[in-house]
Protein backbone atom coordinates (compact mmCIF):
# COMPACT_ATOMS: atom_id res chain seq x y z
CA UNK A 1 0.00 0.00 0.00
CA UNK A 2 1.65 3.77 -1.14
CA UNK A 3 0.57 6.46 0.49
CA UNK A 4 -0.20 8.72 -2.27
CA UNK A 5 -1.43 12.15 -0.35
CA UNK A 6 -4.00 14.04 -3.03
CA UNK A 7 -4.38 17.72 -3.16
CA UNK A 8 -4.10 19.65 0.31
CA UNK A 9 -7.75 21.44 -0.81
CA UNK A 10 -10.68 19.79 0.49
CA UNK A 11 -13.31 21.82 -1.20
CA UNK A 12 -13.59 25.77 -1.78
CA UNK A 13 -16.21 27.82 -0.30
CA UNK A 14 -16.81 31.36 -2.22
CA UNK A 15 -13.34 31.33 -3.68
CA UNK A 16 -11.74 30.26 -0.30
CA UNK A 17 -10.01 27.16 -0.05
CA UNK A 18 -10.49 24.78 3.12
CA UNK A 19 -7.97 22.66 3.34
CA UNK A 20 -7.20 19.79 4.92
CA UNK A 21 -4.71 20.50 7.33
CA UNK A 22 -7.19 22.77 8.83
CA UNK A 23 -9.83 19.71 8.79
CA UNK A 24 -7.66 17.11 10.17
CA UNK A 25 -6.56 20.08 13.32
CA UNK A 26 -10.21 20.66 13.71
CA UNK A 27 -11.00 17.01 14.05
CA UNK A 28 -8.33 16.61 16.59
CA UNK A 29 -9.57 19.19 19.04
CA UNK A 30 -13.35 18.00 18.71
CA UNK A 31 -12.47 14.26 19.72
CA UNK A 32 -9.48 15.66 21.89
CA UNK A 33 -12.46 17.50 24.05
CA UNK A 34 -14.87 14.43 23.71
CA UNK A 35 -12.38 12.32 24.87
CA UNK A 36 -11.76 14.37 27.68
CA UNK A 37 -14.87 15.23 28.68
CA UNK A 38 -16.09 11.56 28.49
CA UNK A 39 -13.13 10.01 30.34
CA UNK A 40 -13.28 12.95 33.39
CA UNK A 41 -17.14 11.98 33.88
CA UNK A 42 -16.84 8.49 34.11
CA UNK A 43 -13.59 7.94 36.07
CA UNK A 44 -12.54 11.44 37.85
CA UNK A 45 -14.97 12.57 40.35
CA UNK A 46 -12.61 15.04 42.23
CA UNK A 47 -12.91 17.12 38.13
CA UNK A 48 -15.47 19.61 38.14
CA UNK A 49 -16.81 19.32 34.54
CA UNK A 50 -18.15 22.90 34.58
CA UNK A 51 -14.63 24.02 35.42
CA UNK A 52 -13.46 21.80 32.54
CA UNK A 53 -15.69 22.98 30.05
CA UNK A 54 -14.69 26.46 30.82
CA UNK A 55 -11.22 25.89 30.47
CA UNK A 56 -11.42 24.75 27.03
CA UNK A 57 -11.65 27.69 24.69
CA UNK A 58 -8.90 28.93 26.93
CA UNK A 59 -6.83 26.01 26.50
CA UNK A 60 -7.37 25.72 22.61
CA UNK A 61 -6.41 29.60 21.95
CA UNK A 62 -3.48 29.57 24.55
CA UNK A 63 -2.09 25.92 22.86
CA UNK A 64 -2.75 26.96 19.02
CA UNK A 65 -1.05 30.36 19.92
CA UNK A 66 1.85 28.20 21.96
CA UNK A 67 2.36 26.02 19.16
CA UNK A 68 2.49 28.77 16.41
CA UNK A 69 5.18 31.17 18.09
CA UNK A 70 7.19 28.21 19.18
CA UNK A 71 7.58 27.06 15.75
CA UNK A 72 7.81 30.54 14.14
CA UNK A 73 10.58 31.31 16.80
CA UNK A 74 12.60 28.39 15.73
CA UNK A 75 12.29 29.47 11.99
CA UNK A 76 13.04 32.73 12.89
CA UNK A 77 14.90 33.29 9.56
CA UNK A 78 12.65 32.00 7.60
CA UNK A 79 9.50 33.96 8.98
CA UNK A 80 12.02 37.31 9.26
CA UNK A 81 11.94 37.19 5.02
CA UNK A 82 8.08 35.77 4.76
CA UNK A 83 6.57 37.78 8.06
CA UNK A 84 3.03 37.44 5.61
CA UNK A 85 3.22 33.92 5.97
CA UNK A 86 3.41 34.04 10.22
CA UNK A 87 -0.48 33.75 10.42
CA UNK A 88 -0.51 31.46 7.35
CA UNK A 89 -1.61 28.40 9.87
CA UNK A 90 -3.10 26.41 6.89
CA UNK A 91 0.40 26.23 4.97
CA UNK A 92 1.56 24.36 8.28
CA UNK A 93 3.75 24.84 10.97
CA UNK A 94 3.05 24.30 14.46
CA UNK A 95 4.72 22.15 17.23
CA UNK A 96 3.53 20.18 19.68
CA UNK A 97 5.50 20.93 22.34
CA UNK A 98 4.67 24.71 21.48
CA UNK A 99 1.42 23.57 22.11
CA UNK A 100 1.91 21.69 25.23
CA UNK A 101 4.03 24.63 26.46
CA UNK A 102 0.71 27.11 26.06
CA UNK A 103 -1.55 24.51 27.55
CA UNK A 104 0.50 24.84 30.72
CA UNK A 105 0.25 27.94 30.81
CA UNK A 106 -3.05 28.66 30.47
CA UNK A 107 -3.79 25.88 32.89
CA UNK A 108 -1.26 27.87 35.30
CA UNK A 109 -3.13 30.99 35.00
CA UNK A 110 -6.46 29.43 34.97
CA UNK A 111 -6.40 27.08 37.73
CA UNK A 112 -3.68 28.75 40.41
CA UNK A 113 -4.84 32.48 39.84
CA UNK A 114 -8.15 32.24 38.75
CA UNK A 115 -10.12 29.39 40.05
CA UNK A 116 -7.58 28.99 43.25
CA UNK A 117 -7.85 24.91 42.75
CA UNK A 118 -5.23 22.22 41.75
CA UNK A 119 -4.07 22.03 38.20
CA UNK A 120 -2.81 18.54 37.95
CA UNK A 121 -6.15 16.67 38.12
CA UNK A 122 -7.39 18.32 35.30
CA UNK A 123 -3.99 18.01 33.45
CA UNK A 124 -4.51 14.43 34.07
CA UNK A 125 -7.53 14.56 31.99
CA UNK A 126 -6.80 16.48 29.24
CA UNK A 127 -3.89 14.20 28.66
CA UNK A 128 -6.35 11.83 27.12
CA UNK A 129 -7.55 13.76 24.66
CA UNK A 130 -4.38 15.35 23.85
CA UNK A 131 -3.36 12.66 22.87
CA UNK A 132 -6.40 11.52 20.64
CA UNK A 133 -6.16 14.71 19.30
CA UNK A 134 -2.38 14.70 18.24
CA UNK A 135 -3.53 10.94 16.84
CA UNK A 136 -5.70 12.80 14.14
CA UNK A 137 -4.13 16.24 13.75
CA UNK A 138 -1.09 14.77 12.60
CA UNK A 139 -2.98 13.55 9.71
CA UNK A 140 -3.12 17.31 8.66
CA UNK A 141 0.94 16.66 7.78
CA UNK A 142 0.03 13.61 5.15
CA UNK A 143 -2.08 15.95 3.37
CA UNK A 144 0.58 19.06 3.11
CA UNK A 145 2.98 16.31 2.49
CA UNK A 146 5.05 16.88 5.96
CA UNK A 147 6.51 15.28 8.60
CA UNK A 148 7.96 12.43 6.56
CA UNK A 149 11.13 10.48 7.25
CA UNK A 150 14.33 9.26 5.26
CA UNK A 151 13.73 7.49 1.06
CA UNK A 152 12.45 4.31 1.91
CA UNK A 153 10.86 1.28 0.09
CA UNK A 154 8.92 -0.37 2.84
CA UNK A 155 4.80 -1.45 1.24
CA UNK A 156 3.58 1.43 3.32
CA UNK A 157 5.69 4.60 1.62
CA UNK A 158 5.09 7.94 1.23
CA UNK A 159 4.95 9.25 -2.17
CA UNK A 160 6.19 13.10 -2.18
CA UNK A 161 5.86 15.36 -4.88
CA UNK A 162 9.36 16.95 -5.93
CA UNK A 163 8.27 20.52 -4.84
CA UNK A 164 7.68 19.04 -1.06
CA UNK A 165 11.31 17.05 -1.04
CA UNK A 166 14.37 18.51 0.48
CA UNK A 167 16.88 19.55 -2.23
CA UNK A 168 19.42 16.63 -1.20
CA UNK A 169 16.60 13.87 -1.85
CA UNK A 170 15.13 15.36 -4.91
CA UNK A 171 16.02 12.18 -6.46
CA UNK A 172 13.93 10.17 -4.23
CA UNK A 173 9.89 9.62 -4.15
CA UNK A 174 9.37 7.59 -1.63
CA UNK A 175 9.83 8.02 1.85
CA UNK A 176 8.68 6.64 5.72
CA UNK A 177 5.79 8.55 6.81
CA UNK A 178 6.45 9.95 9.79
CA UNK A 179 3.21 11.59 10.34
CA UNK A 180 2.28 8.09 10.75
CA UNK A 181 4.12 6.67 13.07
CA UNK A 182 3.55 9.10 15.85
CA UNK A 183 -0.24 8.97 14.83
CA UNK A 184 0.04 5.46 16.25
CA UNK A 185 2.45 5.89 18.62
CA UNK A 186 -0.09 8.72 20.16
CA UNK A 187 -3.34 5.48 19.60
CA UNK A 188 -1.16 3.41 21.52
CA UNK A 189 0.31 6.32 24.34
CA UNK A 190 -3.49 6.69 24.82
CA UNK A 191 -4.20 3.07 25.59
CA UNK A 192 -1.08 2.86 27.91
CA UNK A 193 -2.63 5.77 29.98
CA UNK A 194 -6.50 4.10 30.24
CA UNK A 195 -5.47 0.52 30.81
CA UNK A 196 -2.34 1.11 32.58
CA UNK A 197 -1.14 4.24 34.24
CA UNK A 198 -5.02 5.45 35.14
CA UNK A 199 -5.75 2.23 37.18
CA UNK A 200 -2.15 2.25 39.16
CA UNK A 201 -2.42 5.79 39.65
CA UNK A 202 -5.87 6.13 40.94
CA UNK A 203 -5.27 9.17 43.62
CA UNK A 204 -2.40 9.99 42.66
CA UNK A 205 -2.82 14.01 40.78
CA UNK A 206 -0.30 14.67 37.68
CA UNK A 207 1.16 10.92 37.47
CA UNK A 208 -1.17 10.56 33.82
CA UNK A 209 0.05 14.18 32.82
CA UNK A 210 3.68 13.36 33.38
CA UNK A 211 3.10 9.58 32.27
CA UNK A 212 2.12 11.49 29.13
CA UNK A 213 4.70 13.25 28.67
CA UNK A 214 7.63 10.87 29.00
CA UNK A 215 5.82 8.27 26.44
CA UNK A 216 5.18 11.07 23.79
CA UNK A 217 8.85 12.25 24.23
CA UNK A 218 10.27 8.76 24.08
CA UNK A 219 8.34 8.33 20.84
CA UNK A 220 9.14 11.03 19.39
CA UNK A 221 12.86 10.28 20.22
CA UNK A 222 12.68 7.32 17.95
CA UNK A 223 10.33 9.01 14.97
CA UNK A 224 12.57 12.18 14.71
CA UNK A 225 15.80 9.93 14.02
CA UNK A 226 14.31 9.12 10.58
CA UNK A 227 12.29 12.95 10.06
CA UNK A 228 14.01 15.03 7.64
CA UNK A 229 12.22 18.05 8.19
CA UNK A 230 13.64 18.94 11.83
CA UNK A 231 12.83 22.81 12.32
CA UNK A 232 16.11 23.58 13.92
CA UNK A 233 19.27 21.86 14.56
CA UNK A 234 21.68 22.34 17.18
CA UNK A 235 24.98 20.85 16.87
CA UNK A 236 23.07 18.59 13.75
CA UNK A 237 21.24 17.40 16.55
CA UNK A 238 17.59 18.23 16.33
CA UNK A 239 15.84 20.40 19.21
CA UNK A 240 12.90 18.20 18.97
CA UNK A 241 15.05 15.28 20.14
CA UNK A 242 16.53 17.66 22.99
CA UNK A 243 13.32 19.00 24.25
CA UNK A 244 12.17 15.84 24.41
CA UNK A 245 14.56 13.95 26.40
CA UNK A 246 14.45 16.83 28.56
CA UNK A 247 10.82 16.54 28.88
CA UNK A 248 11.26 12.68 29.83
CA UNK A 249 13.89 13.59 32.55
CA UNK A 250 11.45 16.53 33.97
CA UNK A 251 8.47 13.87 34.21
CA UNK A 252 10.35 10.99 35.46
CA UNK A 253 11.50 13.40 38.44
CA UNK A 254 8.31 14.64 39.17
CA UNK A 255 6.50 11.18 38.63
CA UNK A 256 9.13 9.87 41.57
CA UNK A 257 8.20 13.04 43.65
CA UNK A 258 4.41 12.53 43.48
CA UNK A 259 5.08 8.81 44.12
CA UNK A 260 7.54 9.58 47.23
CA UNK A 261 5.14 12.36 48.15
CA UNK A 262 2.35 10.10 48.53
CA UNK A 263 4.00 7.78 50.52
CA UNK A 264 4.60 10.66 53.34
CA UNK A 265 2.73 9.25 56.36
CA UNK A 266 0.08 12.11 57.40
CA UNK A 267 0.74 13.97 60.45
Amino acid sequence: MILNPPSSVAFSVFGYDVKFYGIMLFLGMIFGIFTTSVISKRYYKSVDLDILTDFMPFLIIFSILGARIYYVLLSFNYYVKFPQEIFALWHGGISIHGAILGGLIAGIIYFKFIKKIPLLPYADVVSYGLAIGQAIGRWGNFFNQEAFGIPCNLPWKLYVESIYRPAELMQYSYFHPAFLYESIWDIFVFLILFFVVRKWAKNLSGVVFFSYLALYSTGRIFIENIRTDSVLNVQNIPIALIVSVFTILISIFSLIFITLQNKKPAN
